[in-house]
């Protein structure tokens, strides 16, 4: 069997990034591309995995509104079979699951470096996470981001609290009427 690359694909995932880069942080996004598969990990309010599997670069799937494309990184080599892959990817879901996720403790960049390590035993460029690492080190700056920016289950316990306020004023004018 022949050895696999394992390839780090990073996507800007904001604008200001083109701004940033220079001074060594950034908003990223990434993925592991092996054999013909990207594997990334995302958030959800649900309680099952939050890895996904896409084509290799394909900023159309994970929103081109909010991803460009921004370089591959070969990181190294793996032996591990296609199975093997499978395989791995099912166990890590059972650690990375959607309502898990959190933007700056548990994102798709520590995904990325946690299967990367796996298939390789080398880590990703600390570039690519820089900028959560430096916003756990100042506790106050996770406590100035809105939960919802954080954490999915956030973002769902908000829209749901927004939904039944409406449905209580839509209520309340109701029964004026």
């Amino acid at each position: 069997m022949a050895r696999q690359a394992v390839i780090v694909n990073t996507y800007d995932m904001a604008s200001i990034n083109q701004y940033t880069t220079s001074l060594g942080i950034g908003i990223y996004h990434s993925g592991v591309h092996i054999y013909d598969s990207e594997y990334a990990y995302g958030g959800h309010p649900f309680n099952f995995s939050g890895i996904f599997e896409i084509e290799p670069k394909d900023v159309e799937a994970l929103g081109e509104e909010t991803f460009k494309f921004k370089e591959s990184l070969l990181i190294g080599y793996t032996d591990f079979s296609r199975e093997d892959i499978n395989q791995i990817i099912h166990e890590m879901g059972n650690e990375y699951k959607g309502d898990k996720y959190h933007l700056l403790h548990r994102n798709c960049n520590h995904f990325t470096e946690a299967l990367v390590k796996t298939l390789s035993g080398k880590s990703i460029p600390s570039w690519i996470n820089r900028l959560a690492y430096i916003s756990t080190c100042v506790p106050f700056l996770e406590r100035c981001l809105p939960k919802e920016f954080l954490i999915p289950v956030a973002l769902e316990e908000s829209i749901r609290e927004q939904v039944a306020n409406e449905s209580t004023e839509h209520d309340v004018i109701k029964n004026k009427l």
